[in-house]
């Protein structure tokens, strides 16, 4: 496949959705040669979902690869046994390879709803991570000192407020930093938050390899609640989640948050998302049709038109016009009879039964549309619906 030089093509790649470049002239001129180069994101698979911000980095990924360039998605089955200390205010608890293998049984599925596989170098750092032996390890960490690795944020608040660093997270940014050794790439892309171990690999090229290896970060992408996006926090939009449960999670997102998913997670023209940003500070339109037409768009993105056709009508059924789903969860009563709190945690409509006493207090909970508000009240079954929160559904059956 020629390698395509459209100026217009490698400008919106350096600049959509981009924090930063290092070295971008280098590497604009680079992609302007018609040089194939080798490019890589690399992913630790600590959960079992990818989601919705690390589609960000396999969109670029992609862009690169409809360019013409060899594209690596690398699976971090090696480091994510370590844990990336990045924005971390305590060490991560260490993963067992069991528990690895499990977590990454299903990337490839998940991120082939970007990439195309028939293209794409699939690749585990343990390949050659699990091979260097103690003299390599003294020889790669000779390359960086504690008095940088000091300067990273997060372990100089954990310094400050009398917290542990363990040595093995120095090692972390040396083990990421290997990977672009092992695999002598040219560029590595990922968000921002790893650009401190992007360029431990930068210098390590150069050691290693003799040449330049350029970087590129992308926005980070905030949850649906305006915090950092975490499986902890339940705001993350996983790739493989059901239409409804997609279009309902970005319904449910901030409103300043709007132009800013446009961007880095939907197709929609920088142009177009020029004016839904300065419509949304003016106020002409309503955040909420923006809303629609975001999620509209990200469902059709991983799913197809239709299906983003239809989550849109089951969310105006549901939360506009007030009726049930046209599917909702059963779940298959033990018991006769079970405490408010209690039928909600075991029933999956809450975590805990603390949680389900809050949604209690703050009238969130109904049983067949009438407001439950005495979380010490027994619920005697029958076939029933319960409605927490928004979004939350479940029939519940009593037993026989």
């Amino acid at each position: 496949m020629a390698i395509d030089t459209n100026p217009q093509k490698i400008k919106e790649l350096l600049s959509r959705g981009v924090e930063e470049v290092i070295d971008k002239n280098h590497l604009e001129t680079a992609l302007k040669s018609g040089k194939k180069l080798r490019i890589y994101y690399g992913i630790d698979p600590t959960g079992s979902n990818i989601h919705i911000g690390h589609a960000i980095v396999l969109w670029k990924l992609r862009a690169f690869q409809e360019l013409g360039h060899e594209v690596i998605l690398l699976i971090g089955d090696f480091t994510a046994r370590i844990g990336d200390p990045t924005d971390k205010e305590a060490a991560r608890q260490p993963l067992t390879k069991k528990q690895v293998q499990e977590n990454m049984k299903n990337y490839k599925e998940q991120a082939s709803l970007i990439l195309d596989f028939k293209k794409t170098k699939l690749k585990y750092n343990s390949e050659w991570l699990s091979k260097l032996n103690f003299e390599k390890i003294l020889e790669l960490a000779s390359h960086i000192s504690v008095q940088r690795m000091l300067e990273r944020d997060m372990f100089e608040k954990r310094i400050k407020d009398g917290k542990t660093i363990s040595l093995h997270e120095f090692l972390y940014p040396l083990m990421q930093g290997y990977d672009s050794v092992a695999m002598n790439v040219d560029v590595e892309i990922a968000g921002n938050d790893q650009l401190f171990n992007m360029l431990t690999g930068r210098d390590l090229q150069k050691i290693y390899n003799k040449k330049d290896k350029d970087v590129l970060t992308s926005k980070l992408l905030l949850g649906t609640d305006g915090r950092k996006m975490s499986k902890t926090f339940g705001n993350t939009i996983p790739l493989n989640a059901r239409p409804n449960d997609m279009f309902g999670k970005i319904m449910s997102m901030r409103d300043e948050q709007i132009g800013d998913y446009f961007e880095l997670c939907t197709q929609t023209p920088m142009e177009e998302v020029g004016q839904i940003r300065q419509n949304l500070q003016s106020q002409s339109v309503s955040p909420r049709d923006l809303k629609a037409k975001l999620a509209f768009e990200v469902v059709k993105l991983y799913h197809t038109e239709k299906q983003a056709q239809q989550a849109q009508e089951e969310f105006e059924k549901v939360h506009q016009k007030g009726e049930l789903p046209s599917e909702i969860t059963e779940w298959q009563a033990e018991k006769s009879e079970y405490s408010l709190p209690e039928l909600l945690h075991l029933s999956g409509m809450a975590n805990s039964n603390s949680e389900a006493r809050r949604l209690i207090a703050s009238n969130a909970v109904e049983i067949d549309g009438e407001i439950q508000t005495d979380w010490l009240k027994k619920i005697q079954l029958y076939p029933m619906t319960i409605k927490a929160g928004k979004r939350k559904f479940v029939k519940i059956i009593p037993p026989k």
